[in-house]
Formats: structure tokens, C-alpha cells, sequence
């Protein structure tokens, strides 16, 4: 395997190499040294004779080369290897990792050298050693170690990359080095090689020792020691150390080969392109050689923080990153962002990809492209607190994807959600005391922006799970209360997700959120974008059932704060139409303003709320609140406001349901009904239905029917039951059937054919609708209450109407009319307790006067 990769080098590179003996392995070496120490007997100590000491002289210079090269190569390799930098993202420093054990373990290892000689005195050959690194010691090996190591957080260039730390200040000579890197793989002989490995032996063994590294590793195999012991020690210990050494050796070779391997690659298939970017063509020659060079990187393994080169790399595209071109922006981005850079390289890097997604022309390269997967692996890895900054401008480029589709889709197939989630579940784990806490909220709000974008698409709300995130939204926006920004944000969220039933059910189980957005409320009354949300939010809450309107309403101080609010936003209103009043119609204001915007939706709460009966029955009696509703209905056409005043009138009508002490409806029912009889004289349906519905409560009271009679209204009423309208003709029923309670007032109805028309609408609705068919029927009980007889009382309808209520009271047709089960077991209930009785009844009335006539 080993002469292959030698086979494969030799052809590769562009010179001679000279035929040397087939290396051994370092196993074999250790085995002939400890063979020759078993045999050993104490000889004078010995000494090199001048022919012996010429080979060293020999040899200076290729030895210098060759020590120049191999330390090269391992300088390089320590300065961002794995071994060198902790789990914790700290930097050590490069010279932490020394040389000795790499150069001790080549297989072309020096140790062979020694077979043909005899075992030599400890003394001596420390003599020999200490002479041959005075010889031989040069400038450039000593600049080498010494050399300082520039901080990851200096040196920096455009658009904040820093320079990549550098192991030797002639690095930018490439030519020089590569001259110098070749040499690692040109065989040399074997005293060359040994006079490298004394001399990182001897120069690198104080060095070593303090940090536990085997640096007398290699003067121990050839057989000496510090002090010399007995023969038949010695080999006892040397076997032992032995069987140690294998094993180690046998992982520093394995480490050696993978560390050759890439230096070949390196040569072979990286610098090559490196020497590419470096010519700065065309825009789209530098994309094409970017797109090789990150092949390359993954075909080598090299992609990442392993690679000992990496440096070289990051700063030869560093160079390129001025270059105004968002594809060859988005090239370096990834290739970048691939070598798993930290600290500030990261910051620039995750701006730089910020810089391209934000530009709309950038859509179409972007879609095509894994930008996202290495900004979502940025987002999932790096640490919370160290690269906070770092990590918002990556949030933001993600924010910024998640509005396209395309784009959004693929987000929600990697699993971004679940990614949010434990983002933002990191973030509320840090408390407000906590150093970080307040530059987090730039996080939050890019981060909480993105699923405001996401709940709006049914596929990622699909993903995003009710009981994971609404919990965790409502402690965000607890936490950040102070930040306006954030509450914004996690409001338009939590806004937009409850107006689906699963996500408000979840939201309602979150007991402190009535708290949380009370608390807003009273913090930012006149924030307007954030009231319109909470209030919206509460509206939906207070929809659902009435746990939730009960809940909301026991908070302190619930009430008093929409109190408070209907009167800022009325106020801000009011002015807002003296101000474009003032100017004569110029700049009409747009329908609805954003004050009428929040009162529309704070009008709808206390709709909502008034369905609770103890809650109805206590807003009833609240006149500051039933005040601010007639207020609207003072100063507001339904034409200028529509559902504004629709609202207002149709919380009157839920309110006006509870007869209560003190009812601030009952004392104002007079001036609520001259308002309300603006509402009829409109063109508006929906605005008469409301105030119908008004009408219908209101003439309970003896006042508001005689008001009905006095101003005509009844009239309006009948006309009403022409509509053959389900939600038009029942409230205009109970105002007919409140009115004939009064028995001086029942003699419109034959007036002005009314009677005609309740027989129409009962036979139109009959079977379908018991409820109202019923009221009918009640409606004519009060009228025929004192009649003479049947035709006197309902004239030519009379027969009509006996066919018809026979016909109602058979219980097949009741059966045969009803719809699903569910609806037919509640309509045959209405039937037999409601309609029923009332019919019969009046069913025997007419005919017992029928007859008699």
C-alpha cells in the first residue's frame, strides 16, 4: 500500500527522484536496535573518525532543506488542526503540538542508520549531538519556532474578516513554499535524515518535556538512556518500553499517512485553483473556480476546522469577498461558512450572506442553492452566547428566504421549525439579571419575524405544534416586556395564531397570558400596532367559550384597562376628525383610521364578554362602558364607519339581554333608542338588522314600546317580515310579539297586515326553524287573546292558518324535516317543549271560535 502512494507521488511531481533503499518500518528499526542492546558489552566510548565526521559536512545544506520543509509542513498543520482547539471554541497556541513524535515516527524514519554500528556511550553521543546542532542550526528553523502568532481578533480586512494566523512570515512567497513543501516527498539519504531527527530531538526535548510529548523518543531507540545501567537491566526495560513504543508508533504512522495524504492533495488538486482565484479574472471564471474549489475541499476531506491549510485557504478568499458580485459572493459564503469559521470571521460571513438574500435580483440564485443549509447548521451549532451577533444577521438571511415559497418550503422539510423552537427556548432559559440578556432581544426579533412569516403558511403551521410553541411565546413575551420591539413581534405571532382553534386552545391554557397582556396593555396604550394585536388576540380568547371570558374578566383590573383604552382611542379619534374637518376634506382620512381600528376590535371583547352571564350582567351595570358604546352611536354614521357602529349597536343589544339593578342600559334605553332609529332610517341591512335586535330586547320595557308606536317604527318592523331573511325576520318577531302585550297596541297588526304576513313567514319557515316558528305562534296567541271570533280576529287567513298548524304538529313531518342526527335530536326538543304547547293551544283557539261562527 505504502510503495503505491510512493509510485503515485514520484509520477506527480515534476523532478527526479533518486533510487534509495526500500525504507523500513519503525517497528523493524526498534527490533534491530533492541537485538543489538541484548548482546551489548561496556566498550570504550565511541569516538567518529575525520572520515566519519566528513559526512556530516557533506550533507549541511540538504540537511538545512530538508529541515526547512518538514517543519514547515508541521507548524502549518498544528496552527487549526482538532487536536489544537478545544471543544469550548477556545484558540491555543499553534507551537502547543510540537514536531518531535511526527518526525520520529516517518517510515523513512533516520533510526536505520545505527544498524552498522556498534552500541554507542550515552556521553559520547551527546557530545556528537550537541556538535552537530551547532553546525547546523540556522536562522530561518530558529525564526520558525519563535515566531509569533497574530490573534484571531486583529489584522482585519474589509467587511470585518480577520487574517488568518500565520506560522511563518514568508508565507505569502508562494512560490517559495511550494518549492519547499515538494521537498517532503524527495528521498534523501540516511545521514541526511538523521541529522534532521537529532536536531528537532535535541532542540524540541526542553521544549517537550513540561507538556508530556515523547521528545527523547528517538534517542531511547537507538539505545541510550540518561544514565547508564547494567546490561541485563537495560534489556529488561528497553523490552518493555518497546512493546509501549509499537503501539504508539503504529498511531503516529497511521497519523503520518493521513497528514502525507493530504499534503499530496493539497499540491495536486487545491493550490492549483488557489493560484486560479488569485488571477482575479471574470466574475464568471472566479464562480466556476469557486464551485471546483469547494469540490475539491469536499472530495479531500479538507471542508472544516481539521484541515492544517485552512488558513492559507480562508485568506486567499478573503481577498475576494470586495469583489462587488452577489454570485460570487454566495460562492465564498459557502465555502466559507463550510470551514466552520467562529468568532468575528463568522460575524462577516454571516453579513455577507444577509447582504445577498436581502437583494430581490438574488431570488432565482439563491433558490438553487444550499445557502440555507449551511445558515441553518450555523443557527443549530454555534454557541447562544459567544456568537449572538453572529447568529442575527444568520436569523435575519433565513428571514429574509422564508418569504419565498419555494424557499419557505424547503425550510419547513429541514426541520427549521423544531431549530426556532429550541432557539428561542435557549433564549428564555437566560434570565434578565444575566449579561446577555438584553443582545439577545436583536435575535428574538429576527427570530420571532420569521415565524410570524411561517404561521402564515398552512404546511409550517402543520410543524409548528400548539403545545410547544405558544408556551414558549408567552414566556418570551413575559420576559421582554420592556422590549418593544420583541413584544411587537411575538404579538403578530400569537395574533395570527389564534384564529385557529388549536393554537387559541393552547393560548387560553397559558394561565399568566390574561396577566402578560394586561400588563402590556396598561405599558403601551397608545403603541397603537401592539394594542390592535393584544386586543385582537383577546377578542379571539373571549370567542371561544365562557371559561375564557370568565378568566379574562376576574383579572384585576381587566375591565378599568379597556375602559381606559375605549376612552384614549376615542379621544385620539374625535381629534383626528376635528383636524381633517379643519382642512375642508383635503387628505380624507382612510377607512378605518387606526384609532377606529382599535376601538372596532376592543368593542368586539365586550361583545364577546357580555355572552357570560355574570360578566353580562356586571358590564350592564357599568356605565363608563355603556356610555363609551352610545357615544359611538352619537358621533358615528354607519356610512363613516360601518362595522364600528355595527359593533357598538350589536354590544348594546347583548348587554340590553340582562334586566339588572342599576342597569346603565335601562337608564339610558330612551337616548339609545333615538340613536338606534338613526340605524333604521339607513341603507344599510346589516346596521337595521342590529338595531332590530336592539328594539327586540329594549321593548321589554313599557317606554321603548311606546316610543315604537309614537315614531312609527312598528311599520318598519312589519315590512321587515317581507324579507323571507331567517336573521331579518326573527328579531322583527320579537318586537311584534313584545308590542301585542300591550292590549291597546295589538290592533296594528290587522292594520297595517301584519297578521297576513306572520302566517307567511310561518309557513316559509315552519319545519325548518322551530325557534322562530314558535315565536310566531306566540306572537298570535297575544293578539287573538280577547277575540269575538276566528274570522273577525284573522279575517281570510283563518282557514289557511288551521291547515298549517294541523300540519305542524303532526309528528311525521317533524321527523321528515329534520337534517343530520345531531340536528334533528335538538329541533324534535325545541318541537315538543317550545313549539308544541304554544301551537296546540292555539290551534284549540281557533278552532273552538272557528266553530262557534
Amino acid at each position: 500500500m505504502q510503495a503505491s502512494k510512493t509510485e503515485n507521488r514520484r509520477k506527480a511531481e515534476p523532478f527526479y527522484w533518486l533510487s534509495v533503499a526500500k525504507p523500513r518500518t519503525s517497528s523493524e528499526i526498534v527490533n534491530e536496535a533492541r537485538d543489538a542492546l541484548q548482546t551489548v558489552k561496556t566498550q570504550r566510548p565511541f569516538t567518529p573518525t575525520d572520515e566519519q565526521r566528513k559526512l556530516f559536512g557533506s550533507q549541511s545544506s540538504r540537511c538545512s532543506q530538508n529541515r526547512r520543509s518538514v517543519c514547515f509542513s508541521l507548524d502549518t498543520s498544528s496552527s487549526d488542526s482538532s487536536e489544537s482547539r478545544p471543544n469550548s471554541g477556545v484558540r491555543l497556541s499553534p507551537l502547543t503540538h510540537k514536531p518531535v513524535v511526527i518526525i520520529s515516527e516517518k517510515k523513512d524514519d533516520a533510526a536505520s542508520v545505527f544498524h552498522a554500528t556498534p552500541p554507542a556511550d550515552a556521553a559520547e553521543v551527546r557530545k556528537v549531538n550537541s556538535a552537530c546542532k551547532g553546525l547546523f542550526r540556522t536562522p530561518s528553523l530558529k525564526d520558525l519556532f519563535s515566531a509569533k502568532v497574530v490573534p484571531l481578533d486583529q489584522n482585519e480586512v474589509k467587511l470585518d474578516f480577520e487574517e488568518p494566523p500565520m506560522m511563518m512570515n514568508s508565507l505569502d512567497k508562494s512560490n517559495n513554499n511550494c518549492l519547499a513543501e515538494q521537498k517532503l516527498y524527495t528521498s534523501f539519504n540516511d545521514e541526511s535524515r538523521q541529522l534532521i531527527c537529532n536536531e528537532h530531538t535535541s532542540r524540541s526535548r526542553s521544549e517537550d518535556s513540561m507538556e508530556g510529548t515523547p521528545a527523547n523518543f528517538s534517542l531511547q531507540q537507538q539505545g541510550e538512556s540518561d544514565q547508564m545501567e547494567e546490561p541485563g537491566k537495560k534489556s529488561s526495560q528497553l523490552r518493555t518500553s518497546g512493546q509501549k513504543r509499537r503501539v504508539t508508533g503504529l498511531k503516529d504512522e497511521t497519523r503520518i499517512n493521513e497528514w502525507e495524504e493530504e499534503d499530496f492533495f493539497w499540491h495536486t488538486r487545491i493550490l492549483p485553483i488557489l493560484r486560479e482565484l488569485e488571477k482575479k479574472d471574470n466574475i464568471e471564471h472566479l464562480c466556476l473556480t469557486c464551485t471546483k474549489l469547494h469540490q475539491a475541499l469536499g472530495d479531500g476531506n479538507m471542508l472544516g476546522k481539521r484541515f492544517k491549510r485552512r488558513n492559507i485557504l480562508l485568506k486567499t478568499l478573503y481577498k475576494l469577498v470586495d469583489i462587488d458580485s452577489d454570485p460570487l459572493s454566495l460562492k465564498l459564503a459557502k465555502i466559507i461558512l463550510a470551514m466552520k469559521v467562529d468568532g468575528k470571521n463568522l460575524l462577516s460571513v454571516c453579513k455577507l450572506a444577509f447582504k445577498i438574500c436581502r437583494n430581490e435580483n438574488n431570488y432565482f440564485i439563491i433558490q438553487n442553492d444550499t445557502l440555507l443549509d449551511y445558515l441553518l447548521q450555523v443557527l443549530w451549532n454555534e454557541d447562544l452566547q459567544t456568537n449572538h451577533e453572529a447568529l442575527v444577521y444568520c436569523m435575519a438571511a433565513i428571514k429574509v428566504m422564508s418569504e419565498k415559497e419555494a424557499l419557505r418550503f424547503k425550510m419547513v422539510s429541514k426541520g427549521a421549525i423544531e431549530m426556532f423552537l429550541e432557539l428561542m427556548k435557549q433564549i428564555n432559559n437566560i434570565k434578565e439579571h444575566e449579561t446577555y440578556f438584553s443582545k439577545l432581544g436583536h435575535l428574538l426579533v429576527q427570530l420571532t419575524a420569521t415565524l410570524r412569516i411561517l404561521a402564515n403558511c398552512a404546511l409550517s403551521r402543520r410543524q409548528l405544534s400548539p403545545s410547544a410553541a405558544i408556551p414558549e411565546l408567552c414566556v418570551a413575551l413575559e420576559q421582554r416586556s420592556s422590549d418593544k420591539d420583541v413584544c411587537i413581534w411575538i404579538v403578530s405571532v400569537l395574533s395570527k395564531l389564534s384564529t385557529y382553534n388549536d393554537f387559541c386552545a393552547a393560548l387560553a391554557d397559558c394561565s399568566r397570558c390574561y396577566i402578560v397582556f394586561l400588563t402590556l396593555l396598561n405599558k403601551y396604550q397608545k403603541q397603537q400596532d401592539l394594542v390592535i394585536r393584544i386586543i385582537f388576540i383577546l377578542g379571539n380568547l373571549t370567542a371561544r367559550n365562557d371559561q375564557s371570558r370568565e378568566q379574562f374578566f376576574k383579572e384585576k383590573e381587566s375591565v378599568n384597562t379597556l375602559t381606559s383604552l375605549f376612552q384614549t382611542y376615542y379621544e385620539l379619534d374625535l381629534n383626528a376628525l376635528t383636524w381633517h374637518h379643519d382642512r375642508k376634506g383635503k387628505n380624507q382620512p382612510k377607512y378605518p383610521s387606526e384609532a377606529e381600528d382599535v376601538l372596532i376590535k376592543l368593542i368586539r371583547v365586550l361583545a364577546n364578554l357580555s355572552i357570560h352571564p355574570k360578566v353580562g350582567a356586571a358590564l350592564a351595570a357599568a356605565h363608563p362602558v355603556v356610555g363609551l358604546l352610545v357615544t359611538v352611536l352619537e358621533y358615528k354614521s354607519v356610512d363613516a364607519c360601518e362595522e364600528l357602529v355595527i359593533n357598538a349597536a350589536t354590544t348594546i343589544n347583548n348587554l340590553s339581554y340582562y334586566q339588572v339593578e342599576n342597569s346603565a342600559v335601562q337608564e339610558k334605553q330612551l337616548h339609545i333608542a333615538e340613536m338606534l332609529l338613526k340605524l333604521l332610517m339607513s341603507d344599510n341591512m346589516d346596521a337595521v338588522v342590529e338595531a332590530v335586535r336592539v328594539f327586540g330586547n329594549l321593548s321589554q320595557y313599557h317606554e321603548i314600546r311606546d316610543f315604537i308606536m309614537q315614531k312609527k317604527i312598528y311599520k318598519f318592523v312589519i315590512a321587515l317580515l317581507d324579507s323571507k331573511n331567517r336573521e331579518v325576520c326573527f328579531p322583527a318577531c320579537g318586537v311584534l310579539l313584545n308590542l301585542t302585550v300591550d292590549e291597546n297596541k295589538r290592533a296594528f297588526l290587522r292594520e297595517e297586515g301584519g297578521i297576513g304576513k306572520l302566517i307567511d313567514c310561518l309557513q316559509d319557515f315552519g319545519p325548518a326553524d322551530w325557534q322562530l316558528s314558535c315565536l310566531i305562534c306566540k306572537t298570535l296567541w297575544n293578539y287573538s287573546e280577547n277575540m269575538a271570533s276566528a274570522a273577525s280576529c284573522f279575517g281570510g287567513n283563518t282557514n289557511v292558518l288551521l291547515m298549517l298548524l294541523t300540519a305542524l304538529l303532526d309528528e311525521e313531518v317533524e321527523l321528515e324535516c329534520s337534517l343530520d342526527k345531531g340536528i334533528k335530536d335538538c329541533q324534535r326538543v325545541y318541537w315538543e317543549r317550545e313549539f308544541k304547547p304554544v301551537a296546540e293551544k292555539l290551534l284549540d283557539r281557533i278552532q273552538s271560535h272557528h266553530s262557534s261562527s
